[in-house]
């Protein structure tokens, strides 16, 4: 992994936050090169970043860009793909959860002493930790997310309910008398192995313990997880998911109004608001996930970074560009324009956080938790999603299926870590 320290004057770094020209007189020549972005925004979005590639572009004259929008599903693959050919982009926006794999693939530039590194100062809680691995910075942080609970105010009224629920059991003692009461589904759910997180943190538990070098999702606390998730649908509180494509079924179901709950990020919301439901109306309400047994609530990190390939051939131009696109200005741009989560502190202005659901999902984030950082991390949640949704489907235990799910990763993916016994 290349380090691109000392590449870019000091002057640099205070015209990256402030949009201000980066160069002054002519103490220092500017910088200069071409990069190549790709931008892996959906097509709502997508529109928006190319404008700010614009303004960067009028901004640092001597810096061409060549913006590419990649459908984000594909991107992935397709830097994997470019970067062993030697094709890969100066600058990509990546998912937070890639990033520990490019890294341990040696394909991204540590950008410590450069203008893009991040202060973790200046960002939210979590958000800097996933890009960060051995002391090195491989990425910035350009959005973040985490999961919340939504839901559906009017039900919530008709079933006599007042408030949002505070934990697990609280929730699946709504859910049925929402049901009872409107005949709608308390809560529908998604298999996606993401999305089971939160019953694990709150019981206290992740998925693995990389310190220890321990795999700890078929412990007794992640267990107790698991079955209450598995609880709310044999009580009857959720519907059985579809073994595929659970996601736009619990989307779908939601935004009808045929259920009054759902666990989702922020990325739902506007089309959740445009359903029959909620369409014209604050009839959604947003709250941070319920607690479990330990009266812990925790969400997962998620969100969007800005990395640079290591084998980029302008790194200076690359660095000023990461740095320019990811500054406050932007940030709070961003979030006013597409409702997306700032991962700057300073990024929630009074104008991004007067509104209700930016605000609900800034207060949710203080539940957020980093992601272990492991370069297995997309093949384990593969894995582990199988597992999940069997036993969502009562196909399977919790216990079986996260025993099944804990021995794969240690025959296929982390090769002497320790299961604990049971």
């Amino acid at each position: 992994m290349r380090r691109l320290a000392g590449l870019l004057l000091a002057g640099a770094v205070t015209a990256a936050g402030t949009g201000c020209s980066a160069l002054s007189g002519d103490e220092e020549p500017p910088v200069t090169g071409t990069v190549t972005f790709w931008d892996t925004s959906n097509e709502t979005e997508a529109p928006f970043f190319n404008q700010l590639v614009a303004a960067f572009e009028k901004e640092y004259p001597e810096i061409d860009v060549t913006y590419v929008n990649v459908p984000f599903f594909e991107a992935r693959q397709r830097f994997l793909d470019a970067a062993a050919d030697g094709r890969a982009p100066d600058v990509l926006r990546a998912d937070v959860g890639w990033t520990a794999g490019f890294v341990a693939d040696g394909l991204l530039a540590d950008l410590t002493g450069t203008v893009a590194e991040p202060d973790p100062q200046d960002f939210l809680e979590n958000t800097v930790a996933g890009v960060t691995f051995d002391g090195a910075v491989h990425g910035v942080p350009q959005v973040t997310d985490t999961l919340a609970l939504l839901y559906n105010k009017a039900l919530f009224e008709e079933a006599g309910l007042t408030r949002p629920p505070r934990d697990w059991t609280e929730l699946r003692d709504y859910a049925l008398t929402v049901k009872e009461e409107t005949g709608a589904e308390g809560i529908v759910l998604n298999t996606d192995a993401y999305y089971a997180l939160p019953f694990l943190y709150g019981e206290g538990t992740d998925l693995v313990d990389p310190a220890s070098r321990t795999i700890t999702v078929a412990g007794g606390p992640a267990v107790r997880g698991v079955t209450t998730a598995a609880g709310l649908v044999s009580s009857g509180a959720a519907p059985v998911p579809p073994a595929e494509d659970a996601y736009s079924a619990m989307q779908s179901a939601f935004k009808k109004g045929e259920a009054a709950m759902m666990i989702n990020g922020p990325w739902s919301v506007a089309d959740a608001q445009d359903g029959t439901a909620f369409r014209g109306t604050g009839n959604l309400g947003i709250a941070p996930v319920p607690a479990g047994s330990t009266g812990i609530a925790g969400s997962p990190t998620g969100g969007h970074s800005l990395v640079i390939s290591a084998d980029s051939r302008h790194p200076a131009a690359a660095a000023l560009f990461t740095a320019f696109m990811t500054a406050t200005e932007q940030q709070e741009k961003a979030a006013v324009a597409l409702d997306l989560l700032p991962a700057r502190k300073a990024a929630y202005s009074e104008t991004v956080l007067a509104d209700p659901v930016r605000n609900a999902f800034y207060f949710a984030h203080t539940k957020s938790v980093a992601r272990p950082p492991l370069a297995e991390t997309a093949r384990m949640f593969g894995i582990f999603q199988e597992h999940y949704t069997a036993v969502l489907r009562g196909e399977t235990s919790p216990e079986a299926g996260l025993d099944a799910t804990a021995r794969t990763w240690r025959d296929e993916l982390l090769t002497g870590w320790i299961i604990p016994a049971s």
